[in-house]
C-alpha cells in the first residue's frame, strides 16, 4: 500500500506523571529518504521511537507508521528496528543467529544469504559473533532488521560505540540503502556531522517538542549566515551595506556580511548598480551543529 508518509503524526504526545516527554509532536517522513532524528539528551527520541513501534501507548494524539497505527501486525512484519546495540548470541555464528529470526518470522531460506550480502558479512557468516569486532555485530543487527524485506528502518543510535572504521562501514551502508531497496531510514542519533553525511532531512525536537522539520539543505536557508564578498572597492561596499541595513565587516580585504541566501541576489546587483566591481560571492556553511544549536537556544 502506497502512502504519502512513511511515519505521519499529529499531535502525539506521551507523560509520565506530570513530565510530558512528547509533546504535541507532529511527524512526516517521506518515504525512500534518509530522515535524521536529532535532540539533546532526554528530548523525548527514544520514547518517540518507542511510540511508533507500539512499545508504548500514546496519551493523546494520533500516529500512522505505513498508513497503519503503530503496532499494528501488518504494519511491524515491514519495520526493521536497530536500537543502539542489538542483541546477538556470541556463541553462535552471523548465520545461525539469522537463522533463528528467520524460522521465527517463517522467511524463505534465501533471505539468509540476501541479508548477508547486503551488510558484507557473507565471508564471515560462519565464525562466531564472539570474533566479530564491534562494526561487524552492527552489521549483523543491521542484516536482522533488514530480514523480510522492511519498508521503514528504524535505527536509534547505530554508530554508538563504533570505532572510525566501524562508522564508515555503517555510514556507506546506510547511505545506500534508499536506492538499493526503496527503504525508508529514520536515523536517530547525537552525532551531528554523521547525520549530515548521510540524511537528507531532518527532524529536531527539544522538550519532547518539533523545533525543525525539512530538508537539510532548506535549514540553511531559514537563518542568516554569513557570506564573503570579494569587491573591488571595499569602502564604497562595506558603506552600502551599512546603508541598507546589513551587518558587515571588512576581513583580509574581503567583506564579510550576514545576510540569508535568497538576499544575495539583490545584494549582488545593488553593489553593481552602484558601480561597485563584484569578483567572487561564497556563502559561508553553516555546520548542521551550529544550526542545531541555534534552534535548541530559540526555545
Amino acid at each position: 500500500m502506497a502512502v504519502e508518509y512513511a511515519i505521519c503524526s499529529a499531535g502525539m504526545t506521551k507523560k509520565y506523571g506530570n513530565r510530558t516527554v512528547v509533546d504535541t509532536l507532529g511527524l512526516k517522513v517521506s518515504p525512500s529518504r534518509i530522515t535524521g532524528f536529532l535532540g539533546p539528551n532526554g528530548a523525548g527520541k527514544t520514547t518517540t521511537i518507542a511510540l511508533l513501534l507500539g512499545l508504548l501507548r500514546l496519551d493523546s494524539g494520533n500516529c500512522e507508521v505505513l498508513g497503519l497505527p503503530p503496532g499494528d501486525i501488518k504494519g511491524l512484519k515491514q519495520i526493521g528496528a536497530l536500537v543502539e546495540s542489538p542483541s546477538l548470541y556470541d556463541h553462535l555464528t552471523g548465520t545461525e543467529n539469522l537463522e533463528i529470526t528467520r524460522l521465527l518470522r517463517d522467511l524463505p531460506k534465501s533471505e539468509l544469504g540476501r541479508v548477508l550480502a547486503l551488510v558484507g558479512l557473507t565471508q564471515d557468516a560462519r565464525r562466531p559473533v564472539r570474533t566479530y569486532s564491534l562494526g561487524m555485530k552492527q552489521r549483523l543487527g543491521m542484516a536482522l532488521a533488514l530480514m523480510g524485506e522492511p519498508r521503514l528502518l528504524i535505527l536509534d543510535e547505530p554508530l554508538n560505540g563504533l570505532d572510525p572504521s566501524g562508522i564508515l562501514e555503517m555510514r556507506e551502508l546506510i547511505r545506500e540503502l534508499p536506492s538499493m531497496s526503496g527503504i525508508t531510514v529514520f536515523l536517530s542519533s547525537h552525532i551531528l556531522a554523521e547525520v549530515e553525511q548521510v540524511a537528507s532531512d531532518l527532524v529536531v525536537i527539544h522538550h519532547g517538542k518539533l523545533r525543525y522539520q525539512g530538508p537539510i539543505a532548506e535549514l540553511a536557508t531559514k537563518e542568516d549566515s554569513e557570506v564573503l564578498f570579494m569587491v573591488g572597492d571595499l569602502k564604497t561596499a562595506y558603506d552600502l551595506f551599512i546603508n541598507s541595513g546589513i551587518r558587515a565587516r571588512i576581513e583580509s580585504e574581503k567583506i564579510v556580511a550576514t545576510m540569508s541566501h535568497t538576499e544575495i541576489p539583490a545584494t549582488n546587483n545593488m553593489l553593481v548598480h552602484n558601480g561597485v566591481l563584484v569578483y567572487e560571492i561564497t556563502p559561508l556553511k553553516k555546520n548542521l551543529e551550529a544550526r542545531f544549536l541555534s534552534l535548541l537556544e530559540e526555545v
